[in-house]
């Protein structure tokens, strides 16, 4: 059973959210011949406060 994490800025819209998991999904089925029902995906959110990059906070963007 595959299970698939995935961290992300929150924000994404619902519709967003299950475009991404049907097309996640669509590839572990095809790729690693995963049962479709078996494909686990867990969403963490990280606020923009939490996350820098190149000594930035996303936040200060």
């Amino acid at each position: 059973m595959p299970n698939i994490t995935v961290e992300l800025l929150s924000g994404r819209t619902m519709d967003q959210r299950r475009d991404f998991v049907a097309a996640v999904t669509e590839a572990a089925v095809d790729i690693l011949k995963a049962r479709q029902e078996a494909v686990r995906i867990v969403f963490w959110e990280i606020e923009k406060s939490d996350v820098a990059n190149g000594g930035t906070l996303e936040s200060d963007k």
